[in-house]
């Protein structure tokens, strides 16, 4: 089915036309007829099979046929995601869907100041984009009001519960107005899923298109046996290979991630590095400098797993097998992306290997081993496309410091002792 065979605004559709879109996938052409005419949905289908567009098209044509002008701080569409980055795709998706309607979005997001997004809430806008916990902080100080939500979307619906935000979900569930639309879309369905479905949604059409083989099928996925002390060797060592163009190495703690990046950096590798403990300004900044191509390796947990978008990903390399086999797929599923082939390596201690059968379980793909044999010496390629830079002098020495503010850092509790030391010496003198 193509787009053209839609019945949506005109607007919309010349939207579509101009970002060079078709088809739609499986997912899309049966969810946007089922929202269009008012059903709750329950949509399961893996990440990257075009969910935003199946909830965004049919949302944003009933905004434009119903010609819906929110008030102040009154959104009628509420759009919850679990990551800063899921939702600012999320909404770079809308700006794309919605230019030349008139219609009026925003993202609110922890880890940025919050005075802006109250201004833009102040003006009104029809779509609002958010993460729980920065939401609950705004609507709880009286800046947004969720009672006149239409349309309500959960996305990404099992890592929103995964990451702990079912309170939150319940608190936000509260504010909004019993007659409504809602939607619910997830990759996988777990029980504690089912269960948040049940309770929010009305009699949901329910639409699952995952497939049989639940990983991506042009993922080459291969298994490495290696003691936990020898895993930073061993990936260096594969990451030093000539194919490895641009890759993504999944850690399960931030700890984890600082180490391993800092180990990387130290060696020569371009690496960035990503996880929920950095201000949005620092995770912008890491993921530019990635895309861009100043840096060629980035560590992430997994707040990267889903929501992250990047072409020309060649490799994703597990460093820790995740303790659900879920979270395996999303971590495989950002290479091999837009119809391009990818390679996936996970580094396995033998204490992980019950996590490799339940990958198996899931995936129904049987375990391809790799034998490794480690080398001391190892060339590290420069592959930075403009000049080489390391993951600390990436950074200006003024952002580093503003980002140390923004994180609590040190810098900000010298400026009050040095403050606190002028204010004594004034009393005295």
């Amino acid at each position: 089915m193509s787009f053209k065979e839609l019945d949506l605004d005109e607007r919309l559709s010349q939207s579509i036309a101009d970002l060079g879109y078709r088809n739609l996938t499986q997912i899309q052409a049966e969810a946007i007829p089922a929202v269009q005419a008012g059903h709750d949905v329950l949509g399961i289908a893996q990440t990257g099979t075009g969910k935003t567009a199946a909830f965004c098209l049919p949302i944003l044509d009933i905004l434009l046929a119903n010609k819906v002008k929110a008030k102040s701080k009154k959104p009628t569409v509420l759009i919850l995601a679990p990551t800063r980055e899921l939702a600012a795709q999320i909404h770079d998706e809308i700006a794309k869907f919605s230019k030349g309607t008139g219609l009026r979005y925003a993202s609110i997001t922890g880890g940025v100041n919050q005075r802006p997004q109250e201004k833009v809430l102040q003006k009104g806008v029809e779509l609002l984009v958010a993460t729980p916990g920065r939401l609950l902080d705004l609507a709880a100080n009286h800046h947004v009001d969720l009672s006149e939500v239409v349309h309500f979307v959960l996305d990404e619906a099992d890592q929103l519960l995964n990451m702990g935000f079912i309170r939150d979900i319940r608190k936000i569930v509260v504010r909004l107005p019993e007659l409504r639309q809602s939607l619910l879309f997830s990759a996988t369905m777990p029980k504690e899923v089912e269960k948040l479905a049940a309770d929010i949604l009305f009699q949901p059409l329910r639409l699952q298109v995952t497939p049989k083989v639940v990983t991506v099928k042009k993922v080459d996925q291969h298994f490495v046996a290696v003691p936990a002390k020898q895993k930073q060797q061993a990936l260096q060592q594969l990451l030093a290979q000539s194919e490895v163009h641009k890759a993504i190495v999944f850690t399960r703690t931030k700890h984890g991630a600082n180490k391993v990046a800092k180990k990387l950096d130290k060696s020569g590798f371009g690496v960035e590095v990503i996880h929920g403990n950095k201000s949005q300004n620092a995770r912008n900044r890491a993921l530019d400098n990635f895309k861009s191509g100043r840096a060629w390796v980035m560590v992430a947990t997994d707040v990267a797993a889903r929501g992250i978008d990047i072409q020309e990903i060649s490799h994703v390399v597990n460093f820790d097998i995740p303790h659900e086999a879920e979270v395996y797929v999303h971590r495989v599923g950002r290479t091999a992306r837009a119809g391009a082939t990818g390679v996936a390596w996970s580094l396995v201690d033998p204490e992980e290997k019950s996590r490799v059968r339940a990958i198996e379980r899931l995936t129904k793909v049987k375990p391809q081993w790799l034998a490794l044999e480690l080398d001391d010496e190892i060339e590290v390629p420069q592959r930075v496309q403009t000049e080489q830079v390391s993951a600390q002098d990436a950074v200006p020495a003024q952002n580093r410091t503003n980002e140390k503010n923004a994180e609590g850092g040190t810098g900000r509790k010298r400026r009050r002792r040095r403050r606190g030391r002028r204010r004594t010496a004034d009393k005295a003198a």
